[in-house]
């Protein structure tokens, strides 16, 4: 019998006896005060790919304490279980050790012999390349909070907690929690604020500027990893987007915002995970500003969309198990819409960037088993094999695209998808809790005069139909234009002889259909030489624009003869094009410069 993480403290013979004797109470701690964590980062522990924590507070009483690690990080929908990397867990009072068990596999039970101070401590593992993780380097550290600190299970998070951080005399320290007036002590008002905020620690490249009047820190690892041109570039993205991005919901929220970077060679891609007022990037290569502006663009306006806007699903965070939403594609993929439209509004890429960064999203959704969003947004905690682990990306962002052109279109471009999430951002995050199905889609229906949107709901998002791009793109100015490129579909390398051979044949292609093998050596198809230097120019001039089906002959040797094997003609669909629609009326202009530029007609 599969249980629930926390559900797995019950016996089995207790759940089947629920019905007769209700429902079992949730455990709960001993009451606890003062907490404060500590945090030994230095050369030693770094050494060891460790970091060494204590967490002690003052109990009332002897009763038992239950003092609980995260399963996951909020922003990374994925059990962890943080709690795989703790060792030498022991646990004092007044010097003397103290009786402790385990509850479950990330609780332990504490038990003290009076009322006092009570420290427990740990050493954590360090070793996980990860933006959840904790990871360390002989003079660097990253951690999250919800690796290493530990909250009374079953009591509110509402407590207030100090941080220190002992590390070498020279070791910089990069964080958003609130830095008290004792050196390298730090303090939250709330476990989610505490948790929320990741550390750095060690040496590092760390700049600041004033932005939008809010203090926004570049922190990168290691020293020297960005160069001064990219750095330069870094910022005049930072300049230039973040005003864009505080202007849809009318506000930056923090006081300072921390881009933290880590650049690693061995690592593959770029990856970022959000707080509210820092995000971690881990990249492979730190100088493809190309890449880097799309991430910092996304990550940033997540400070605002899903950090306090977000779904009711997700308010308030639990850490002890899974949090499942079907309104990921709202919370990551419109918020990679609105970082592609940071980046063109600012000024940062052009109109025919914007289209690029649009038609490349198309293309990846067209390569994909068809699927629905809030379907999407469910699976990410279970990380299916389909190829939809996390296209709930690019599918919500060319949603939201979808979304902003129908409203535009609706309201003769006097409202936006901006609007929407103003609305909502102030009409639910600003009174402490999440939005719900229907005051999101309400919201939607009131920017679109009043259209239903049930229609568009049950289609696109929860349904599985593809978007009709020529039909709603038309509507914004624009037009996709299809790029298909015929396509034999072998892979081939020269043997000592100079023949041609095949060494690879892909299913679905002109050569599969022909019947063409691996070993063959490929003499013609059509009429071209396959040993014509122009081959793969004088093929596509031959057959680009005939119908898919149409014939297509091959000749190969195989075995001492020459066989003509007869095949039809295939494409491979490559990324689609966007352009503008020469023919577009005016309203679809106006509907297309909007976007593009941020604004509504008044």
């Amino acid at each position: 019998m599969l249980l629930d993480h926390k559900a797995g403290r019950l016996s089995l013979g207790l759940i089947l006896f629920t019905g007769a004797l209700g429902a079992q109470p949730a455990p709960m701690s001993a009451p606890i005060s003062a907490m404060r964590y500590d945090v030994t980062a230095d050369k030693d522990a770094l050494r060891a790919r460790q970091l060494k924590v204590t967490t002690s507070f003052d109990v009332v009483g002897a009763d038992d304490v239950l003092l609980s690690l995260p399963a996951w990080t909020p922003g990374a929908y994925e059990i962890s279980d943080f709690s795989k990397w703790v060792s030498g867990f022991r646990a004092m009072q007044d010097g003397v050790a103290l009786r402790w068990d385990k509850l479950d596999y990330d609780t332990w039970r504490v038990h003290p012999a009076r009322a006092g101070r009570v420290s427990v401590s740990f050493e954590y593992a360090a070793d996980t390349l990860d933006n959840a993780m904790a990871w360390t380097r002989p003079d660097f550290a990253l951690f999250n909070g919800t690796n290493l600190f530990m909250y009374p299970e079953g009591r509110s998070t509402d407590f207030a907690s100090t941080v220190v951080i002992t590390t070498e005399p020279d070791f910089r320290i990069a964080t958003g929690l609130t830095a008290s007036d004792a050196k390298r002590t730090f303090t939250a008002t709330n476990y989610h604020d505490l948790v929320d905020n990741p550390f750095f620690v060690g040496r590092f490249d760390i700049d600041s500027a004033m932005i939008a009047g809010r203090t926004v820190r570049y922190a990168t690892y290691p020293v020297g990893s960005v160069t001064s041109e990219v750095r330069a570039s870094a910022w005049e993205l930072f300049k230039r987007a973040i005003p864009v991005e505080a202007s849809v919901f009318g506000e930056a929220p923090w006081e300072t915002y921390t881009v933290m970077q880590i650049a690693d060679s061995a690592y593959q891609g770029y990856s970022g995970l959000e707080h509210a007022s820092s995000h971690v990037d881990i990249v492979g290569d730190a100088s493809d500003m190309e890449e880097l502006q799309s991430l910092y663009a996304h990550e940033i306006f997540h400070s605002w969309n899903v950090k306090r806007l977000r779904p009711a699903d997700l308010v308030p965070y639990r850490y002890d198990r899974r949090q499942p939403t079907t309104w990921l594609w709202m919370s990551e993929g419109i918020t990679d819409y609105y970082a592609d439209l940071a980046v063109v509004r600012a000024g940062i890429v052009d109109e025919a960037g914007f289209f690029a960064l649009t038609a490349r999203k198309i293309g990846e959704i067209a390569s994909t088993v068809p699927f629905a969003l809030q379907d999407a947004s469910l699976n990410t905690w279970i990380h299916p094999r389909d190829g939809t682990e996390y296209s709930y990306y690019p599918k919500g962002s060319l949603a939201g695209l979808m979304l902003d052109i129908t409203i535009r279109d609706a309201s003769e471009n006097r409202h936006s998808l901006d609007q929407v999430l103003r609305s909502l951002y102030d009409s639910t995050y600003k009174q402490g809790r999440g939005f719900t199905h229907d005051e999101f889609w309400g919201a939607v229906r009131r920017a679109a005069g009043g259209r239903s949107m049930e229609d568009f709901e049950r289609r696109f998002v929860d349904g599985r139909e593809s978007y009709p791009w020529q039909a709603i793109l038309k509507t914004a100015g624009m037009r996709l234009v299809p790029d298909s490129t015929p396509r034999i579909g072998v892979t081939t390398a020269a043997d000592s002889t100079g023949a041609i051979r095949v060494v690879r044949v892909d299913s679905g292609t002109a050569a599969a259909s022909a019947g063409v093998a691996v070993g063959d050596a490929m003499v013609s198809v059509g009429d071209i030489p396959v040993v014509d230097p122009d081959f793969g120019a004088k093929f596509r001039l031959r057959y680009a624009g005939r119908p898919t089906g149409s014939p297509l002959t091959m000749v190969v040797k195989r075995g001492g003869g020459t066989l003509t094997l007869r095949g039809v003609l295939a494409y491979a669909t490559t990324t689609p094009r966007i352009t503008k629609d020469a023919a577009a009326t005016p309203r679809a202009v106006r509907v297309r410069n909007g976007i593009l530029r941020g604004t509504v007609d008044r």
